[in-house]
Formats: C-alpha cells, sequence, structure tokens
C-alpha cells in the first residue's frame, strides 16, 4: 500500500515543473506582448518552458522571425529584459522561490522546417519525372 502512495507522489512531483512550466510560458506570453517595450525584441514566438524538479531553473526556449543579425538582437534584449520578466513572474505566480529565467534559441523548429522543405523538393521532383521518379535513383534512359 505504501508503495501506491509513493508512486502517486513521485508522478505528482513530476507533474508539477510541468504545471509551472506551462503557467510560467504563459505568463511570459503575455508580459513579452504587453509590457516588453524593447525594439530589440521582434516577433516572438515562445515554444517550451522546462522546469527543473527543484522549480529553481526554467528554460525558455523560443523562435523569432529573422535573419541571425535578428535572433543575436533578440537574445540580447531578452537578456536585458529577464530581471524584469522574473520579478513579474514573482508577482503574478504564487511560488516560494521564482525560478532563474534563461532563454535559448530553439533550434528544432528550423530543423524541422529544413526538413520539411528537403521533402517538398523530393516530392516535386518525383512529380516532375526527374531522375529519382521510379525511386531507384537511377536514371534508366541511356
Amino acid at each position: 500500500m505504501e508503495f501506491g502512495v509513493c508512486s502517486l507522489e513521485l508522478i505528482l512531483s513530476s507533474e508539477r515543473p510541468a504545471r509551472v512550466g506551462d503557467q510560467i510560458r504563459a505568463e511570459l506570453g503575455e508580459l513579452l506582448a504587453r509590457e516588453v517595450h524593447d525594439p530589440g525584441i521582434g516577433f516572438l514566438t515562445l515554444t517550451r518552458v522546462t522546469v527543473t524538479a527543484d522549480l529553481q531553473q526554467a528554460r525558455v526556449y523560443y523562435t523569432t522571425l529573422g535573419d541571425d543579425k535578428a535572433r543575436r538582437d533578440t537574445a540580447r534584449a531578452l537578456g536585458r529584459a529577464t530581471p524584469f520578466l522574473r520579478r513579474q513572474i514573482g508577482r503574478r505566480l504564487r511560488l516560494r522561490r521564482v525560478p532563474e529565467l534563461t532563454f535559448f534559441f530553439d533550434e528544432s523548429i528550423e530543423g524541422a522546417d529544413r526538413i520539411e522543405r528537403i521533402l517538398r523538393d523530393l516530392s516535386s521532383e518525383r512529380a516532375e519525372g526527374g531522375p529519382e521518379a521510379d525511386g531507384t535513383g537511377h536514371d534508366d534512359e541511356k
């Protein structure tokens, strides 16, 4: 019977960081849209927030439109805004200790877009009847 209680505590303790991460993501989205007026933060999307089990660290993943320069400008602007954002999260969420916020550009979205472009290119080559149209990769006309 005690095993059931321990496993329930383990499940609940592993769900809490995810719930806190979801709350932080929602609050940060609101704050970035309405309260942060830094021109360095362009069009920004928060993709996910992971929080450590002890709720001390929050890794915030984001994507942004633009080239590498825009990406660097956004990273710098987020760095400048981090203390303000952390204070606001502390005021809005009832946590004993507000997690340290660390921002990371989400490379997974960019990788997925690249894979999608490659698949689309392959599909259009096959539709045009290129050498790969028969699936063998060989051009049978000699």
